[in-house]
Parts: C-alpha cells; sequence; structure tokens
C-alpha cells in the first residue's frame, strides 16, 4: 500500500493529503458496518441492570419505530447509549458526536441532552437534582427530549419486551450513515 512520505503533518505534500483523502473517504463509507459490529459486542454490558446495553438500545428504537418515528429518530434511539462504553460521564455527547453529521440539529440535540434528561427518574434517589432538564425548558426541542426519554429511553429495561433484532436495524443504519453529512 502506498504511504505519505511525511513523518509530521506540517511536511505533507499535496500528493500526500490526496493519497489520505482518498483513503478517508472509503473508511467513511465504512462508518455503518462498525457501527453496527460494535454494537453486536454491547451484548454483555450493565452490571445490575436485567438487560443488557443492547438490549435496552433495541427496546428504545423498536418502540420509537412502532411510533413511527422516522428513520433517522429510530437510529439515534438505537444508538444513543453507544458512549456508555467509552464514556460513562458523558455518553450523551460521545453519541451524539457521532450521529451529529448525519442527522438533524433536532435529532442531534435530543440525543445529546438526553442523560440531563434521564435524571428526572433517579437522580434524587441518589442526592441529585431530578429537575436538571428544566434549565432548557423553553428550548425548541424540550419537549421532543421529554418525550424521548419518557416514551422510548426510560422504559426500555424489559426483559419480557419483545424487540426487533439487531439486524433488522441495519438497512437503517446502513441508510443515514451513507447520507451526504449535514456538518462535519
Amino acid at each position: 500500500m502506498t504511504k505519505v512520505k511525511f513523518i509530521e503533518m506540517k511536511h505533507g505534500s499535496k500528493d500526500d493529503y490526496l493519497l489520505l483523502e482518498t483513503h478517508e473517504k472509503k473508511y467513511i463509507q465504512g462508518t455503518a458496518d462498525r457501527i453496527i459490529k460494535f454494537m453486536g459486542g454491547l451484548d454483555s454490558t450493565l452490571e445490575g441492570y436485567q438487560v443488557s446495553r443492547l438490549e435496552h438500545s433495541l427496546q428504545t428504537a423498536t418502540r420509537a419505530l412502532k411510533d413511527k418515528a422516522d428513520v433517522e429518530m429510530v437510529v439515534a434511539a438505537l444508538l444513543h447509549d453507544i458512549g456508555d462504553e467509552l464514556a460513562p460521564l458523558n455518553h450523551s455527547e460521545y453519541a451524539a458526536a457521532v450521529l451529529k453529521p448525519y442527522v438533524s440539529e433536532k435529532t442531534h440535540w435530543i440525543i445529546e441532552k438526553h442523560g440531563e434528561f434521564q435524571m428526572y427518574y433517579y437522580a434524587h434517589h441518589l442526592g441529585g437534582n431530578k429537575n436538571q432538564r428544566e434549565k432548557y425548558k423553553g428550548h425548541k426541542y424540550y419537549q421532543d427530549t421529554v418525550n424521548f426519554c419518557e416514551n422510548w429511553d426510560q422504559k426500555s429495561f424489559d426483559p419480557n419486551y419483545k424487540s426487533l433484532s439487531l439486524k433488522e436495524f441495519e438497512p437503517m443504519v446502513i441508510e443515514i450513515f451513507s447520507r451526504k453529512p449535514y456538518s462535519v
């Protein structure tokens, strides 16, 4: 394989960067496949819960799909907690960053803020502020985020819920990550 000639970026030539751009475009095209593979590995996470992180994600996405959410939101529901593995203290922002180039401002905001909105259900049990989300009251996506949490996320820890399989969501993930990016 052809490689760049530089060992410091500042010494790279136009040809070096054109070569890297070619490789990067191909790599970006594989994003959906890498995400699907990553999701498949979430089956052994979340000690203490009755379902795995994968099952929680599948339930959340299945509920969104059954409520006739658009494909973008269904995929966002599927991926909303992918940050738990590597960024447990800011998992929402991590998931939102992965989605940002491919989803609307609204979907990005909902995923980015859902962690704070979820605190409504548990923070008071741990000495925290269950009304953390109130600082966003009046924001144009406030109610959409409340609805995301209430209708899909917080109720998706049920070992008896019949969710769709990851395989059934794959075409949607591919569709979203094959889009021309909104932003970079």
